[in-house]
């Protein structure tokens, strides 16, 4: 069997059962850092004046997302109070579909325990990544590389290699300055989609690199699990995988249900709706060539939701519950 993604999820394997079996793996964050602009890049390169025009379509489903959200964090972080011993503060935080670091950290300094909420992320990614595109090759047929997937050109032209050049330098550095997450990725996202947009260039990064950045963040999902004992995190794990598979069950019912009412592709409902990070989907999207620009805008307004409203609602729920770990 082809599987796809075979450089991303061969990378993340080998480094979850690594990392698993006490091996000193690392990942450089530096060089994450330095590659995750090139598939910002690519995935701004789907924004064509075609694919722009319907964007209107689109606005049932980023609407349904928003609602899915919040059903998925209640849902989920009352499974994890009261079935897994979590505290008020981590169950919250650990149940959100989407920003790892950021709910880490956010919960982190209201008080709940970061490591369960990063391992409890961790597992979500790792599986989401794994179940989603083997589901759709076994299931649904689809081929790596099908459509607008990987097939990239090998070199491009010097004008088209500068107009990219200049968006990720440019989008990240704006990105950066607005304080904007996930500069690195949103940032030359956006400023690819506008020099797209608007036709300045038709070009994508060549494969290799987009190669390139499938290892390294199939790396940076494994390394996640250094230092991770089975046997002393048994019930964070189960909760993780427990939930991912909820997550999912739920995403593929919604996407059925908005693939009859709005007349859009299951598919790329499914990953839309999929909870995986924005970089992992989007890479998904692309190697199997299902609507990355619809794909992408969804996990972006879904990043951004969790990351701006997260806070806001549990300040609110605070003000009424006492919430102590």
């Amino acid at each position: 069997m082809q599987v796809p993604l075979a450089w991303l999820i061969g990378a993340m394997i080998i480094t979850t059962v690594l990392a698993l079996s006490g091996a000193p793996v690392h990942a450089s964050t530096n060089l994450r850092t330095a590659v995750i602009p090139v598939l910002g890049i690519m995935l701004g390169s789907a924004f064509t004046p075609e694919t722009l025009s319907q964007f209107s379509n689109w606005v049932v489903s980023l609407s349904v997302l928003i609602i899915f959200i919040c059903i998925i964090m209640a849902l989920v972080g009352v499974v994890f109070y009261k079935n897994f011993g979590m505290g008020p503060v981590t169950a919250y935080f650990a149940s959100a579909p989407g920003g790892l670091v950021t709910m880490a950290i956010m919960g982190q300094h209201y008080g709940g325990d970061d490591r369960a909420i990063t391992l409890v992320h961790s597992v979500r990614i790792l599986l989401t990544v794994l179940i989603i595109p083997i589901s759709f090759r076994l299931f649904a047929g689809y081929q790596p590389g099908g459509g607008s997937g990987l097939q990239l050109a090998a070199n491009i032209g010097l004008y088209d290699a500068g107009i990219l050049i200049a968006s990720a330098i440019i989008g990240y550095g704006m990105a950066k300055l607005l304080r904007i997450p996930s500069a690195n990725l949103v940032g030359p996202m956006l400023a690819s989609a506008l020099v797209h947009g608007l036709g300045w260039t038709t070009s994508a990064p060549p494969v290799a690199l987009i190669n390139v950045a499938q290892v390294v963040i199939g790396i940076g999902v494994g390394v996640r699990f250094v230092g991770v004992s089975i046997h002393n995190v048994a019930r964070t794990l189960k909760a993780g995988v427990l939930s991912t598979i909820l997550m999912i069950g739920l995403a593929a019912a919604i996407s059925i249900l908005l693939a009859k009412i709005t007349g859009l592709p299951f598919a790329a409902l499914m990953l839309a709706f999929a909870p995986g990070g924005l970089a992992e989907m989007a890479l998904v999207s692309l190697a199997m060539g299902i609507d990355t620009a619809f794909v992408s805008t969804h996990h972006l307004v879904r990043v951004l939701f969790m990351i701006f409203f997260a806070p806001v609602v549990f300040a609110a729920i605070k003000r009424f519950l006492p919430l102590r770990e």
